[in-house]
C-alpha cells in the first residue's frame, strides 16, 4: 500500500498566532509566554506576526481566545495560564471550565488552539512546566496550523463542480 502521511511541519515561517495569557500567578504565566515566544521565533514566526493580549484569570482565557478567532486574522491561537490547587474546590471548576471553553472555542472556529494552561498542586510544580509547556504550546500551535492548511488542500476546488 501506498498510502500518503502528513507529516508534522515545524515551520512558522508567514503563519500568524496569538496569544491570550492569564495575570493570574503572573510569574508563572510570564514564564511560560518567554518559553512560547522563544520557540515560536525559532520555528520562524516573526514578532510581527504574534499578538499577546492579558486577561485576569484562565476563566476569561476562552472569551477572549474566542473574540480573536472571530476576527479570523490568525492561523493557531495560544492559551496560557496557571491554576494551582488551593484548598477548595475553586481549583476543579477553574481547571475544568477554562479547558473546556478552550476546546469549545476550538471546535467552534475550526481553530488550532495549543491549550498550555497548567493545572497543578503545587508553584513548584508550576515553575518545573513552565520551559517545557511553554515551548510545546508553540509546536503544537504551528504543527496545528500547518496540518489545517494541508487538510484544508484535500477539498475539492469549486471549480471542479462545474
Amino acid at each position: 500500500m501506498d498510502i500518503e502521511v502528513f507529516n508534522a511541519e515545524l515551520n512558522g515561517e508567514g503563519l500568524r498566532v496569538g496569544i491570550v495569557q492569564s495575570r493570574f500567578n503572573e510569574p508563572i504565566c510570564t514564564a511560560l509566554r518567554e518559553s512560547c515566544l522563544a520557540e515560536l521565533g525559532r520555528l520562524g514566526v516573526s514578532e510581527e506576526d504574534v499578538f499577546i493580549c492579558s486577561v485576569p484569570g484562565a476563566l476569561e482565557i476562552p472569551t477572549a481566545l474566542r473574540q480573536l478567532a472571530a476576527v479570523n486574522e490568525f492561523d493557531a491561537l495560544i492559551a496560557l495560564g496557571a491554576v494551582v490547587r488551593g484548598e477548595t474546590y475553586h481549583f476543579e471548576v477553574v481547571s475544568d471550565r477554562s479547558s473546556q471553553g478552550v476546546m469549545q472555542v476550538s471546535l467552534e472556529y475550526g481553530m488550532p488552539i495549543a491549550n498550555a494552561i497548567l493545572t497543578v498542586d503545587t508553584d513548584e510544580q508550576a515553575h518545573a512546566r513552565t520551559r517545557e509547556k511553554g515551548a510545546d504550546a508553540a509546536r503544537v500551535a504551528i504543527e496545528m496550523a500547518n496540518l489545517g492548511a494541508s487538510l484544508a488542500s484535500l477539498a475539492p476546488d469549486d471549480d471542479d463542480d462545474e
